[in-house]
């Protein structure tokens, strides 16, 4: 009964039928380039140079194996069962999960979180445009240190003036080219703009990745008279643990932590996603092969390039020392100082920035869809206009993070939604799939049209090691880091009211969520009054 007057729901609030993908190698390239994001060429390298090399892999693959990629399997489950009824979004899939009317004020979360993402990860996505340009261009080519290196991209970010800019004009155009590609791309629609940008961005990212890893394992050890800095050396950190480093758990942590971010869980956009599928469509085999592509592209390039190289023309410990200073370190500081010192260097320096930006564009459209999904099935907005109206309120939120980027906004934001917002609402999620709409029918919901058996004990796994895992990270995460930022303890007096100013951002972008999912279903109750 209860499916027969979801299904009668269904037909009266959604008339207009609901894209779809045209094809699923489509799917599956568009999830992948979900996915596949600056931290898998970026993050990553840092991450693993900074805690033990081999030693961090270890738990990184625990990690994958039991909560990474459980949760994938989830949140395409979810997503899938939130399509059958027409939603694309975690509202109205968290309220057909739990009838209780707190449900879609839950799911209010789903859309919030990759929309504040937006707002900053558009600027810093813009960042591997210009690079890529400059390394085309030569415009860095000079400059031989790290410190000369940090200066140059300070001033590039306006937050200093110096010989190699004098402001964040050149930033902010390059913003405005990232912003208006974005909007395009979205506009088009699913098959002619998501699917589309993937069918070409995500080869073309993978042909760009093993070129640059050619180059790394053809450069052996550049300087004679240190032969220990080799590729091959560099290769060894991360392949060879150090069995001594796994006694320390924040390497189990950090891990933990990159597997998370890396598959983009906890985002909402995956569920977004996955509901633009049949209700016989795979989600098992289509889960797996995103998880794979993900992992292709953060282990085997991600890992092949940065670390390998960076040993080979620094050594292990002025690598190490590089990665430690922030996860752009070696992308953006090293790298540019390596390209020079390779023959068709700017070549190489072009494809490893386009390789970012693709990476980056990718993902930060996949960060949109859920707004823009919500707007097209609950407000019945055509997509264009859709477009406009989120690329309008992006826009004018995303001003702040520009202007105030040296005063620490960027980076509060970052930290609650980007590292406690993605784990808080992975645990809501996990909760209302698995245990109160049951772990049974979560399991059927899963399998259901499955192109390969899931072996039963990640039954298991779903039920209780996924939620206890991501309990344990959360609690963790915030007595070893949120409790210092709820009281900014390592903020900067001065700092004090933008840091405020982020956190009334975020907030009031929750409540304008909260706002537009209450108006919605207000509208749903006056159609079922007339709708017999």
């Amino acid at each position: 009964m209860a499916i027969k007057k979801h299904t009668k729901e269904a037909v009266a609030y959604h008339h207009v039928p609901r894209e779809a993908w045209a094809t699923r190698i489509g799917l599956v390239l568009a999830m992948a380039g979900n996915a596949i994001g600056l931290g898998n060429f970026l993050r990553f390298p840092v991450q693993c140079a900074t805690n033990g090399g081999g030693a961090f892999m270890i738990p990184y693959f625990v990690a994958l194996f039991l909560l990474g990629l459980p949760l994938m399997w989830i949140e395409w489950g979810i997503g899938r069962f939130g399509g059958k009824y027409g939603h694309g979004t975690t509202p109205g899939m968290f309220h057909y999960l739990w009838h209780h009317p707190l449900a879609k004020y839950l799911g209010a979360i789903g859309i919030a979180i990759p929309f504040c993402l937006i707002i900053y990860y558009t600027y810093i996505e813009s960042w591997t445009l210009a690079y890529s340009v400059f390394s085309f261009t030569g415009k860095y080519f000079g400059i031989e240190t790290h410190e000369q290196m940090t200066q140059f991209l300070s001033a590039y970010q306006g937050t200093v003036k110096n010989q190699y800019f004098n402001g964040f004009g050149t930033a902010y155009l390059f913003f405005l080219i990232t912003f208006a590609l974005n909007i395009w791309i979205l506009s088009r629609g699913l098959t002619k703009g998501i699917e589309w940008l993937a069918k070409w961005a995500m080869p073309t990212l993978f042909i760009f990745g093993l070129i640059l890893v050619v180059r790394v394992f053809t450069l052996g050890a550049p300087d004679p008279a240190h032969p220990e800095n080799s590729v091959l050396n560099g290769l060894a950190f991360i392949w060879n643990p150090n069995f001594n480093a796994l006694k320390d758990v924040k390497v189990w942590l950090a891990a933990t932590g990159q597997v998370f971010f890396t598959l983009s869980v906890g985002f909402g956009a995956i569920q977004t996603y996955a509901s633009y599928l049949k209700p016989k469509d795979d989600v098992v085999l289509s889960g797996l092969a995103t998880t794979s592509a993900n992992e292709f592209a953060e282990v085997i390039l991600g890992g092949s390039i940065a670390i390998p190289v960076a040993v080979a023309f620094f050594g292990l410990q002025e690598t190490q020392a590089v990665a430690a200073g922030g996860s752009f370190n070696l992308g953006f500081f090293a790298m540019p100082i390596i390209f020079q010192k390779l023959p068709l260097g700017q070549f190489f320096g072009t494809i490893w920035f386009l390789l970012l930006f693709i990476a980056g564009i990718t993902s930060s459209v996949a960060m949109a869809q859920p707004l823009m999904a919500f707007l097209q099935e609950e407000f019945k907005i055509e997509r264009k206009t859709a477009a406009v109206i989120l690329g309008a309120l992006a826009f004018f939120l995303t001003q702040p993070v520009i202007f105030f980027l040296k005063n620490g906004f960027l980076d509060e934001m970052d930290f609650w939604i980007g590292t406690f917002g993605l784990v808080l609402f992975a645990i809501v999620e996990v909760i209302l799939f698995v245990w109160v709409f049951g772990a049974d029918k979560a399991w059927r919901e899963i399998s259901q049209g499955r192109d390969i058996k899931i072996p039963r004990f990640f039954y298991y796994i779903i039920k209780y090691v996924t939620l206890g895992y991501l309990l344990i990270l959360l609690g963790v995460w915030f007595f070893q880091s949120g409790v210092d930022v709820i009281f900014m303890r390592n903020v900067k007096p001065e700092n004090y009211t933008y840091i405020w100013f982020a956190r009334f951002l975020m907030t009031g972008v929750l409540v304008l969520i909260l706002i537009f999912v209450r108006i919605a279903w207000q509208q749903k109750h006056k159609i079922r009054q007339i709708v017999p």
